[in-house]
């Protein structure tokens, strides 16, 4: 059962932050709902609430928002209802009839959108919807909030009356005002309203002339306003009949109002459902200016916060257009106290209230501004003791509250509890204080309680170098200006930088001295030890960082230059692939040039198909893949198709050379019976077996003489053509 003092909260300001929250609500219930939140008693019941604020953010930063939820408060009608023999009023009906109509709009919603709002639809669902109520007042109230004329028979048959009745007032009325118009008996005006009632503006000099009675005259005394005696026997049976009408409505009411009582318990529970979704909108909201989110909620005790902010300061320094320095640091099973030093002003204390108000904030239910992979433990208790706690009233002294505080501690600290202490032991003797405190944290340590603590004293930062699960940690300071940085470092002990600080703020070098001249030189040198280790330490992170970013850049560099030597080396492969491809292809033209020129001279068709065949057969042999290993009868089948297929080849190349054969003795024949054309000197000639063209320069008997421009030759005619 979880267990967070009253002290707690207010030393976190957890209030302050409650009224931020508060803010957003457009409710005074939902306000009022918010200033009250506190830590849940069950973590089931926290991430509930948890995961409904992370659905209700989800709703403002996107299209599909949450419809409006805003209503007007029904206390007062709850209360009347819970009371025998009451009536509610007619606007107290119509804010119940919207109350109701703004849940059904809310569980619509979320039922239509049940796959993305499961935690509200579920909590929509809880709730009943008095339709039949609303159903019950819109048979009675008209859109404008007012009592239908057929809300019952009795009224019915009033207002029937009443209008009837008007109708003569106003015809009265107006026969009066026509005669007194004709006898001149009125002023300019002609007619007012005097209490609710049309009246003649007769002038003074003529009152007694008109009948009627007097009801108020102007302020000069020159206009007597008078109702006219006809409307008067009307204007008696309409208050009759005004009274019959409120009698005819206060008895529908009071008949609604018994309808509506014993569903009390739900309109009560129904306003405090829009209460809540009120509050989950202010929260949802105030985590989007925050910039809040859904760390992991752990089985174990731990805390690791990556990126924490505190929220109030947050929300300060961004209306000042100031930066907040984030904060990172961990609490798990084997680093469960961390002790935290350094000097004044460096920002121990905010580090430790935003760890404990980010706490406080996920155990009641509100996002917290961490970066999502952050993880957060449950604790059953949360204890803090932080800032100066002197009390006038009590006679209580800074020290003496102290040790209250501490055996309160001592009564309620468990593996359970997650502890803040700010300036540790402070508040008596040095030593003797520090001794006290020294023996406190090591009594923390054992009950293994989480916690963290901010002291000055030097054997504390020992204490928490001894020891296995604890650890110190500093709040950084910049070692030549001496300005804080906001940013704790864990791992090494920090030094309060007493004199330097002393002597940036002006204090005399003199009296710095004699101070040092007063302690032990041991501690001075201590601190000063410190101081320097934080220095180097300092400048070693910085040179940690630079050489850091130098090998992340060199090793992008790397990368980029492999890449582009893999593209080069991709590109050289398929330039080579390439030019042996155009090698092969021009070789093969070649061959095939020979070929077809060995065919142009000789015409021997069977010589060209064998060189072709045997062309082919190389090429598709250097394009087979490597043999596998087959098994006998595959290897036999395979000889037996082969067999097969060259049997076929042959036969076909059989009938192929006897078709060629036959073509070529007919061509014989044709040329035998065509005509021979022997050339002349002068033509264009060349051997019938050959391609060169020549020219045929002389005959001499059978021998022609055939010039080819670089040479002649001698060929027998018989053996030339003419091109």
């Amino acid at each position: 059962m979880v267990s967070i003092p009253k002290k707690t909260l207010e030393d976190l300001e957890f209030p302050q932050l409650l009224m931020q929250i508060a803010e957003g609500c457009i409710t005074a219930p939902g306000k009022a709902a918010a200033t009250q939140l506190q830590p849940y008693k069950g973590k089931t019941a926290a991430l509930i609430a948890l995961e409904q604020t992370r659905e209700f953010l989800a709703s403002l930063s996107g299209d599909n928002r949450i419809p409006n939820h805003g209503f007007d408060v029904i206390d007062k009608e709850l209360h009347l209802l819970d009371i025998e023999n009451s009536q509610i009023e007619l606007e107290g009906f119509r804010k119940i009839a919207a109350q109701i109509a703004t849940i059904d709009s809310l569980q619509r919603f979320f039922d239509k959108n049940k796959e993305f709002y499961v935690q509200l639809n579920d909590q929509a669902s809880d709730i009943v919807l008095c339709v039949h109520l609303k159903a019950a007042i819109d048979q009675v109230v008209d859109r404008h909030g007012l009592i239908k004329d057929d809300a019952s028979e009795q009224l019915f048959e009033v207002r029937k009356r009443l209008k009837h009745v008007r109708g003569q007032i106003s015809s009265s009325f107006n026969r009066a005002l026509t005669a007194a118009i004709k006898s001149d008996y009125l002023d300019e005006i002609r007619e007012s309203v005097v209490e609710g009632k049309r009246v003649l503006a007769v002038k003074a000099m003529h009152r007694r002339k008109v009948k009627g009675v007097v009801v108020g005259s102007s302020k000069t005394g020159s206009i007597v306003y008078m109702e006219p005696r006809a409307t008067l026997e009307y204007e008696n049976e309409l208050s009759n009949l005004l009274y019959e009408e409120a009698e005819a409505i206060k008895k529908i009411l009071k008949e609604l109002t018994d309808l509506h009582r014993p569903s009390l318990e739900d309109l009560r529970n129904g306003q405090a459902y829009l209460t809540q979704i009120d509050v989950l909108y202010a929260k949802a909201k105030y985590a989007l200016a925050i910039n809040a989110c859904m760390p992991r909620i752990a089985d174990d005790k731990q805390l690791i916060l990556k990126d924490a902010y505190h929220p109030l300061l947050l929300v300060s320094n961004a209306k000042r257009k100031e930066k907040t320095i984030p904060q990172t640091l961990k609490l798990t099973q084997d680093q469960r106290i961390i002790v935290i030093s350094g000097p004044n002003a460096g920002g121990k204390s905010i580090t430790l209230k935003t760890v404990g108000l980010l706490q406080l904030m996920l155990q009641s239910g509100i996002l917290v501004p961490v970066d999502p992979s952050s993880s957060f433990g449950w604790f059953d208790r949360v204890l803090s003791d932080i800032g100066d706690n002197q009390s006038i009233d009590n006679h209580l002294s800074t020290y003496s509250y102290r040790l209250k505080q501490m055996n309160y501690f001592l009564k309620k600290c468990n593996a359970k509890t997650l502890f803040l202490i700010d300036e540790f032991g402070t508040g008596s003797d040095p030593e003797l204080g520090g001794a006290l405190a020294e023996t406190f944290l090591e009594e923390f340590y054992e009950r293994e309680a989480f916690g963290i603590i901010t002291t000055h004293y030097t054997n504390l930062k020992l204490l928490a170098s001894e020891l296995p699960h604890a650890l110190n940690a500093n709040m950084q300071f910049d070692p030549k200006s001496l300005e804080p940085l906001f940013t704790l470092f864990t791992g090494e002990a920090g030094s309060s930088y007493t004199f330097e600080v002393a002597q940036k703020n002006g204090i005399p070098y003199g009296l710095i001295n004699r101070a040092k001249k007063k302690i032990a030189a041991g501690k001075v040198r201590f601190d000063k030890t410190i101081a320097n280790l934080q220095k180097e330490r300092s400048v070693i992170r910085k040179t940690t960082a630079s050489l850091k970013s130098e090998a992340e850049k060199a090793k992008e560099e790397t990368r980029q230059l492999e890449e582009a030597q893999q593209k080069v080396q991709q590109k050289l492969e398929r330039y080579q692939e390439l030019f042996d491809s155009q090698q092969r292809m021009i070789q093969l033209g070649k061959k095939i040039d020979s070929i077809a020129a060995s065919y142009a001279n000789h015409k021997r068709k069977r010589q060209l198909i064998d060189e072709v065949m045997k062309l082919v057969a190389v090429e598709n042999a250097k394009r087979k893949p490597l043999k596998k290993t087959k098994a006998p009868a595959q290897k036999k089948e395979e000889k037996a198709k082969k067999h097969q297929l060259k049997e076929e080849v042959e036969k076909e190349m059989a009938v192929i050379r006897k078709r060629k054969k036959q073509e070529k003795a007919q061509q014989k024949k044709q040329e035998a019976a065509k005509p021979k054309v022997l050339p002349k000197v002068g033509d264009r000639v060349r051997m019938i077996d050959g391609k060169a063209i020549g020219t045929l320069d002389a005959i001499e008997k059978d021998t022609a003489v055939v010039n080819y421009g670089i040479f002649t030759t001698k060929v027998a005619v018989t053996q030339l053509e003419k091109v």
